[in-house]
């Protein structure tokens, strides 16, 4: 079955949520996209029911501390659990890979840096790339953004299910030829149009729920998921964000909480 488990939905400095992360399963093979800001991934992973052991494909979209400093923990457990088999195949571009490089030279023990190369193996992307996790076809792109090299990607699934992720940043129409008419959209949503004034997402190059909607409009998605969105409005969140969005979408919008499972 195909699936996301939705392991975090808010954006860098939430606390009421972990940051934006997720699991991309299929029948054979399970990708971690992003890890978080910290040591909460290991806490969401075991709420989630997913073994540190049975992950052994990462994509990292950008080195943004909520997206990568999650990635150093998933690291340091695989060096250390003598349970954990196989090999953890990371995979970002040149940028990304550095600063994961750097962290565990910077932080992880000579015992933990010394099993690295045996355990660890780092995949450059550049721009357009294809290439294959398991059973998932995968093409990675720039999403061109102003503030950090940021990539994110197209997967086609064992049955031909397509899912974009744009990332999270505002959707550029220089990516159109990588995006076009997907099954599952995942975009950011900073926060709703309506209250645009109070959390600013323009000038933190952020989009808004009803942006969302133009764009999975104009794309031509058949199903639109929401997530790194501020944490004031858990409780409403759901609502209010569908709702927005289908001001400009006419399909259907899933908004998850932490620790959701999506069926695709």
């Amino acid at each position: 079955m195909n699936k996301i488990t939705i392991l975090g939905t808010g954006h860098a400095t939430v606390t009421r949520c972990y940051n934006t992360c997720f699991v991309l399963h299929t029948d054979t093979t399970q990708l971690l996209v992003d890890a978080g800001g910290g040591n909460g991934i290991l806490t969401q992973l075991r709420r989630a029911g997913i073994a540190i052991d049975s992950l052994h494909h990462l994509y990292v979209t950008h080195a943004h501390t909520d997206h990568i400093l999650g990635t150093i923990w998933i690291i340091r457990m695989v060096l250390s659990d003598p349970h954990c088999e196989g090999q953890l195949h990371i995979y970002s571009h040149d940028k990304g890979l550095l600063v994961m490089r750097t962290l565990c030279q910077l932080t992880l023990s000579a015992k933990q840096q010394a099993r690295m190369d045996s355990r660890v193996v780092f995949h450059r992307l550049t721009d357009g790339q294809e290439f294959g996790v398991g059973d998932i076809a995968m093409q990675c792109f720039d999403i061109h953004s102003s503030k950090e090299l940021q990539y994110g990607f197209r997967a086609t699934l064992p049955d031909g299910t397509v899912l974009v992720c744009l990332g999270d940043e505002p959707y550029n129409p220089l990516c159109q030829c990588y995006v076009g008419q997907p099954d599952w959209l995942i975009s950011e949503a900073f926060c709703l149009y309506a209250d645009r004034d109070h959390y600013h997402p323009y000038e933190m190059c952020h989009s808004t729920a009803l942006d969302a909607g133009r764009v999975a409009q104009q794309l031509q998605a058949r199903h639109l998921i929401l997530y790194h969105t501020e944490d004031d409005h858990l409780d409403t969140r759901r609502q209010r964000y569908a709702a927005e969005a289908a001001q400009a979408y006419h399909g259907p919008v899933y908004v998850p909480d932490d620790l959701d499972v999506i069926e695709l």
